[in-house]
């Protein structure tokens, strides 16, 4: 039999089966059971559909991660609404332009950040604007609470909802041209969740912290592998260590997420300030973003006695494709030579990596090639832009999503990304992956992060550049470092200039803007 797939199956076996359980434990504490989540969710479906939110509309979602932000999107598919989650890092004019090009009805905005949206509201399309809590924003604001107090949850009633239906409109972070709305599909989503939740192992007896922002690509689906599984949602605001910690303790927390900048602020915490690393069961943390350096998964695991997985997708792809979470190959091979990899593809995933022509590279782990993909998680399509849609699919080969990271794939098709399409420097004619001469940079001791970019260069076309942040303390010079790459790299790979520098610029999941930084280095001396 066919039964359409839907975002709800989740919330639904979450409420049916544990509705006694704790669901949801808010950033102050304040616990609810699953049965109390479902409730405030139709209260807030109601409390919409009074507001005139019908299937089809979009709406907005703003908010750090709180138990609110998880109640209004469920809410918003109850009612086969659409919900465009915001990064909250962006600024007013940015909400402006996707506003208006998902056609916003209505945004719902946490109290931090609505004033963004104050600033702009007369020139986008919403005439619907909830805070949480509107008495402490300016303008006018309908406060979120009064509105589910008011509602009643019995009145939330569920459309007719195609699994085709779009489930969510996802903004990429528009540092290649203007955002992009990625739109997926509630068949998208659900399928998404089902793979994540078998290759991640998310059970009932897990406690999952949110660190990750939950507005990146729905969370990487975790809203709903946590829920249907019928685990504990914690919430923490905004990501601090300090804080994280804490939350393992009180909570027994057992899986988070985060970018290697994430685990680099935890290990800098748990040294400092020798708190416990877990609470009474094992703690396991999937990072994706770029690859942890070897360094840094022989500390979290060494150190902090937690379980990494290294996981890797796009906004697209749902985000994720692929799990390097290999026993078999971890036992034969070696933790380090497993976990720096982005991994196979996950179950119902086809993956390939191909030359310019749109044929496979030779799985011999040494030939790069882009990474194409097929599954029944990639997006439906973007908003508004078919000749973008179009190019994703059919660029180097037709009918697959074309990713632009460049990555290497071995015999048995575990993939080693490689680099960015952008971000692959060509020296003298040859490739060579900033991500590799990253990782061996990380091996020195006094280098705490680093960003490896290419320059203009007379006679070879374009040479590395190193940016480097040195660790607290260090003593480091330019000829250290290209001396250290030297004797680590074939020396075409090595940076010929290096820069010191007190930080540099993220995107909000932790991800570096070499984008920014090869405009900012655009002259080798910059």
């Amino acid at each position: 039999m066919h039964r359409p797939m839907t975002t709800l199956d989740f919330l639904d076996r979450g409420v049916d089966v544990y509705g006694d359980a704790v669901g949801v434990i808010a950033h102050d504490g304040t616990e609810y059971t699953y049965a109390e989540f479902g409730e405030r969710v139709d209260r807030a479906a109601a409390a919409l559909a009074h507001l005139g939110i019908e299937a089809g509309d979009r709406v907005a979602l703003l908010s750090p991660n709180t138990h609110w932000f998880l109640e209004t999107l469920y809410a918003i598919n109850v009612l086969g609404a659409i919900s465009v989650p915001l990064n909250y890092r962006l600024i007013a004019e940015d909400y402006e332009y996707i506003l208006d090009d998902c056609g916003a009805q209505a945004v719902v905005a946490d109290y931090e950040y609505a004033e963004k949206i104050e600033a702009v509201r007369d020139q986008v399309p919403a005439t619907t604007f909830v805070a949480n809590p509107a008495d402490r924003v300016d303008g006018d604001w309908r406060d979120y609470e009064s509105l589910l107090a008011a509602a009643d949850p019995d009145e939330a009633e569920r459309p007719d909802i195609s699994e085709d239906d779009p489930a969510t409109i996802n903004y990429t972070s528009g540092t290649t041209g203007e955002p992009k709305g990625v739109v997926r599909t509630h068949r998208t989503e659900h399928w998404h969740a089902l793979i994540t939740a078998h290759h991640t192992e998310v059970t009932d007896d897990d406690a999952y912290l949110w660190t990750l922002p939950m507005f990146h690509v729905n969370g990487w689906g975790y809203p709903y592998v946590v829920t249907g599984v019928g685990g504990t949602h914690v919430c923490q605001r905004h990501f601090d260590a300090a804080g994280a910690f804490e939350r393992i303790q009180a909570h027994d927390v057992t899986y988070l997420c985060g970018a290697p900048t994430v685990l680099n602020s935890m290990v800098d915490h748990y040294q400092d300030h020798d708190v416990p690393a877990t609470g009474d069961k094992p703690v396991r943390i999937a990072t994706a973003a770029s690859p942890p350096p070897e360094a840094t998964i022989r500390t979290v695991e060494d150190e902090l006695g937690w379980n990494i997985l290294h996981v890797y997708g796009l906004t697209e792809t749902g985000p994720l494709i692929t799990t390097s979470n290999s026993p078999r190959r971890i036992e034969s091979e070696g933790r380090l030579a497993i976990k720096t990899r982005q991994g196979h593809a996950m179950l119902g995933t086809e993956l390939r990596v191909v030359d310019e022509d749109g044929d496979d590279v030779p799985p011999d782990d040494e030939t790069m090639g882009e990474i194409i993909v097929r599954g029944n998680q990639v997006m439906d399509r973007y908003w508004n832009k078919p000749e973008r849609t179009r190019e994703a699919f059919t660029d180097r080969v037709d009918g697959w999503f074309h990713t632009g990271d460049f990555a290497t794939i071995d015999e048995r098709g575990m993939i080693s990304i490689k680099d960015r399409k952008k971000d692959v420097i060509i020296s003298g004619g040859e490739n060579i992956s900033s991500v590799e001469v990253e990782d061996a940079l990380y091996n020195h001791p006094d280098i705490e992060r680093v960003a490896v970019i290419g320059v203009p260069h007379e006679k070879w076309g374009e040479t590395p550049k190193a940016i480097v942040v040195p660790a607290a303390g260090a003593d480091l010079s330019e000829d250290g470092v290209i001396e250290f790459a030297r004797d680590n790299l074939a020396h075409f790979k090595c940076p010929t200039v290096v820069e010191f520098v007190e930080d540099l610029p993220e995107t909000s999941t932790g991800k570096i803007r070499k984008v920014e930084l090869r405009e900012s280095h655009a002259d080798p001396a910059g």
